[in-house]
């Protein structure tokens, strides 16, 4: 290969990368909240852990007073943040991303389908007309931070493909998540906040079509939508996909007008002074620049301006808190108990085998039917170790858990199996990927 055209490669492929990047360092501190909310919550401090996310913080605004618990706040209010981000991923790869084309869709689409329909049969028929029957959604979900932060610790022997396969599966996994929150865990509707809702949304979709590209004015209308979604008894976070889908997802300028006006400035630029300067000492240069700026803002797109500054905040700050708020459960007490509880088991058993069977399966039966193509270089033992690997389901889970039971009894036994699942899982697909990644 060219020098050339490994350059374009590296360039094609830099995104990507740097998701991957900032994925892999957020999976890490993800993992380290983690085990700190555990050894919070089993110390003889467990009591301030408790008593911490059960502090009540009230904003008012205008006479209408927000006051809920910080768990609340972090739960609603936070994750929305999240769930917006989630939204941009999926709009972007629905737009120019891995899921753009039915051809490129149709496998990780037929994966997640499969690693959501069977964990969710699997947990149902363990549960089935006992208390915990609702909580049917928790084994769906794939955590893409603790995925990609396991595959990170494999190297660069993972093929980049594998990678996309299971960042694709991922995304179409969180569209499920988000529909499956949106219909099945909704009670108590608001017909008045949710018209309010649709208003906000229309209004938003209007300021797309008009060339509104703002990001003050999508993020206020975006806080009204959040509001009013927050008293519709929807959940919250919902908003936060709705408003992604309104950000707009084109430039102002193609690339070769960008390309071309920008090499003229650049030698307007070094004609209007000496080079090796490292100040701008005349005018001429300091209007090219400005010009080459706005020319930069031009060719960024909302959406990007968006996901780029939020995904690092998402990454670093909102999940790990998440985590920390989340994943303190007693295991002193009656461990064994929590984990043979019908919740527990259906929980472990969904994420484990529900995920490796729905998403192998499924897959297998889409390449072999000829609905999907088999990605180059990729064997069917590297598939069937990601299959396993999408078995950790820890954030999203968790998510829905705090939806799904107002039980404090059955959230703990849900966090055991969300977090024995997903351990397991964690665990056994490193071991087979990184023996299928053996060089032969």
């Amino acid at each position: 290969m060219s020098e050339n055209s490994t350059t374009i490669v590296e360039k094609l492929t830099h995104p990507l990368r740097e998701f991957l990047h900032q994925e892999t360092s957020g999976g890490i501190l993800l993992i380290i909240c983690t085990i700190a909310a555990l050894t919070w919550a089993n110390s003889p401090f467990a009591a301030s852990y408790h008593h911490l996310w059960h502090t009540y913080l009230a904003i008012d605004l205008g006479g209408m007073a927000l006051k809920y618990t910080l768990h609340h706040w972090i739960n609603d209010g936070l994750m929305a943040i999240f769930f917006f981000v989630v939204g941009l991923e999926i709009k972007r790869e629905l737009i120019a991303g891995e899921l753009s084309s039915m051809k490129q869709a149709s496998l990780p689409v037929a994966a997640a389908l499969g690693g959501m329909v069977v964990p969710a049969v699997m947990y149902y028929i363990i549960n089935s007309g006992n208390d915990g029957s609702a909580g049917w959604g928790i084994p769906m979900a794939t955590d893409i931070a603790f995925v990609v932060g396991i595959l990170a610790l494999l190297g660069k022997r993972v093929p980049l493909a594998l990678k996309i396969f299971v960042l694709a599966l991922a995304i179409v996994d969180d569209i499920g998540a988000v529909l499956v929150i949106a219909v099945f865990y909704t009670s108590g509707i608001s017909v008045n906040s949710l018209l309010l809702g649709a208003v906000v949304f229309l209004v938003l979709i209007l300021m797309n079509r008009i060339g509104v590209r703002n990001l003050l004015l999508y993020s206020l209308a975006g806080i009204v939508l959040w509001l009013a979604f927050l008293k519709s008894g929807v959940h919250a976070t919902v908003a936060g996909v709705l408003l992604a889908f309104t950000i707009p997802a084109s430039s102002r300028i193609n690339t070769e007008k960008f390309t071309g006006d920008t090499r003229l400035l650049l030698h307007e630029f070094s004609d209007a002074g000496e080079h090796g300067e490292n100040t701008l000492t005349n005018s001429a240069r300091l209007t090219v620049v400005t010009e080459i700026e706005k020319n930069c803002e031009k060719i960024l797109t909302p959406l990007q301006k968006f996901e780029h500054g939020l995904h690092p905040w998402v990454a670093f700050a909102i999940m790990p808190v998440f985590a920390l708020a989340n994943a303190g459960v007693s295991l002193g007490r009656g461990l064994d108990t929590a984990l043979l509880h019908p919740v527990s088991l259906g929980i472990i058993l969904g994420l484990f085998f529900g995920k490796q069977i729905g998403i192998f399966s499924f897959s297998f039966a889409a390449i072999k039917l000829g609905l999907a193509d088999k990605p180059a270089g990729i064997s069917w033992s590297k598939i069937y170790g990601a299959s396993i690997l999408a078995g950790i389901g820890f954030t999203m889970s968790l998510f829905i858990a705090n939806l799904a039971f107002s039980s404090a009894e059955l959230l703990d036994v849900a966090k055991v199996g969300i977090l024995a699942g997903s351990l397991i899982s964690g665990i056994t697909g490193f071991l087979i990927l990184k023996s299928a990644l053996k060089p032969e």
